[in-house]
């Protein structure tokens, strides 16, 4: 934590008039924040991992953002980067589910929407059929995302549908998925789940296994076991994933582990909403030693009137968080 005497009063004053500020003019966020975190959060100087993901909902407003959480377009993104990976065939999209192929239908395919989560139609066999299809996709599209949480980027996001290849997962033998948390180029760790088996197992920056699980998987008999294929699955996802996460500040990118090999899957500005938990309090941690809110979209800007006094008062916090965490080790 930054000693509060290292600043000077100016600075000290405009992060409490910016704390009291973004408080007044979100209180919704903050009692979500308190129901589900236990404590007051400090939205304008966060030292938390958990309040560096409010404060990105509230200050920081970078346009990659959108891009990334708009699943179709974070897709042309990843395609443009580095990555040798390959991710999910697009087999169509459109702003009409009436208008998708019925002879795609018949195939075994995904049907998602760009704008949200947790809405994925799996069709085998042409089964849901063509109409199931069209009247689910359509209700999907009327949904508006991020608004109770606070997550900005999902907002300006023109809801579209796609057909997307599905791929056979490897549930069951050695995980469905895997993904990797990037704080500025460096990863910080990463963690492997097997959502048919209600497993997971979380991995250092070097695909070496720790202790602990995430919050979906909290009980020890939910421990995903540790295999030498897994090991290298999950190292060559921690290769891929800076690649794709470039210099931003922090991202989680997620992997698919199919039959096939490994697949770029999406790309999480907000993971867990900003709720997120793990069994080993040192992932976050670790989070928060790597995450330097001095290298973010806000504080890389050129700012004016009011909004210069809280970036010049956040970055003096920055550099003595900075400052101190150097002389400790």
């Amino acid at each position: 934590m930054t000693n509060p005497a290292a600043l000077s009063a100016k600075h000290r004053a405009v992060l409490a008039g910016a704390r009291l500020l973004f408080s007044l003019r979100h209180p919704l966020l903050m009692a979500r924040f308190v129901r589900r975190l236990g404590y007051l959060p400090n939205p304008a100087a966060p030292a938390s991992y958990h309040e560096r993901l409010l404060w990105r909902k509230i200050v920081d407003r970078n346009p990659l953002f959108v891009t990334l959480t708009d699943k179709l377009a974070a897709k042309a993104y990843i395609g443009e980067t580095r990555t040798t990976l390959p991710q999910p065939a697009t087999l169509w999209s459109g702003r009409d589910p009436a208008n998708i192929p019925q002879d795609l239908l018949a195939r075994d395919v995904v049907v998602k929407v760009n704008h949200g989560w947790t809405m994925n139609l799996f069709l085998s066999g042409g089964l849901p059929d063509h109409t199931t299809v069209v009247r689910k996709a359509g209700r999907w599209l009327t949904r508006r995302f991020g608004r109770r949480d606070g997550e900005w980027a999902y907002q300006p996001i023109k809801p579209a549908v796609f057909v997307e290849e599905r791929l056979r997962l490897r549930g069951g033998s050695i995980a469905t998925d895997v993904k990797v948390y990037v704080c500025g180029g460096r990863v910080c760790h990463a963690w492997a789940e097997d959502k048919l088996a209600d497993r997971s197992h979380l991995f250092d920056r070097d695909g070496t296994p720790l202790s602990g699980r995430d919050s979906d998987y909290p009980r020890e008999d939910q421990s995903l076991t540790v295999s030498a294929s897994l090991v290298d699955c999950v190292r060559e996802a921690i290769a891929a994933a800076p690649l794709i996460a470039g210099d931003l500040d922090y991202v989680r990118v997620d992997f698919l582990v199919s039959d096939n090999g490994l697949f770029v899957g999406e790309v999480a500005v907000y993971p867990g909403a900003g709720y997120g938990t793990w069994t080993n309090p040192a992932i976050a941690k670790e989070i928060e030693r790597c995450w330097r809110l001095d290298q973010s979209h806000y504080l890389r800007r050129r700012h004016t009137g009011l909004s210069r006094f809280y970036a010049e008062a956040l970055l003096a916090k920055c550099a003595i968080d900075i400052s101190g965490a150097q002389s400790r080790r």
